[in-house]
C-alpha cells in the first residue's frame, strides 16, 4: 500500500525545480551573459535596444527557470513559461540579425567554419566566448 500522498510508487507531486542542469539553461545563461557584454561594447546604453536586447535575453533564462520550477504543480504552466522563453530568445536573436544587417556585417550560415568552431568548443562561459572570438579575430 502506497503512503498517503504518493501513487504508484511516486510522490504525488513529481521533481521540479532542477533547471541549472537543464542545457537550455545553461545556454540561455551564456547568451545573456555574452548579450550583456556586447550590448554593453556596441549598442549604446541609453538606447532602447540595449535595453530591449538585454531584457530579452534575461527574460529567457529567467522563464526556463520559473517554468522548471512550476513543472511540479502544472505542466500547463511550464509549457506556458517555455514558451515565453523561447520567444524571448526568438526575439532577441531577430535583435542581432537587424545589428548585422544594419551594420553591413555577415550572418553566419550553419555552415561556417568560425560557426562551426565555436560550436564545436561548446564554451561554458562568456571568457570561453571571448577567447574564442579574439583569437579567431586574430587569424583572420
Amino acid at each position: 500500500m502506497n503512503a498517503p500522498g504518493e501513487q504508484n510508487g511516486g510522490t504525488l507531486l513529481p521533481s521540479h525545480g532542477g533547471y541549472r542542469k537543464l542545457k537550455s539553461f545553461q545556454v540561455a545563461q551564456l547568451a545573456y551573459d555574452v548579450t550583456v557584454h556586447f550590448c554593453n561594447e556596441y549598442i549604446d546604453r541609453r538606447s532602447r535596444t540595449h535595453d530591449q536586447m538585454v531584457q530579452a535575453a534575461r527574460s529567457g533564462v529567467q522563464n526556463i527557470a520559473e517554468g522548471s520550477r512550476a513543472s511540479g504543480t502544472s505542466k500547463k504552466m511550464e509549457l506556458k513559461l517555455t514558451n515565453v522563453a523561447r520567444a524571448s530568445l526568438d526575439e532577441l536573436c531577430l535583435d542581432f540579425e537587424d545589428y548585422l544587417r544594419q551594420h553591413g556585417l555577415d550572418q553566419w550560415v550553419r555552415q561556417d567554419p568560425r560557426r562551426e568552431e565555436l560550436v564545436s568548443r561548446r564554451p561554458a562561459a562568456l571568457n570561453d566566448v571571448l577567447l574564442i572570438v579574439r583569437c579567431g579575430n586574430r587569424n583572420e
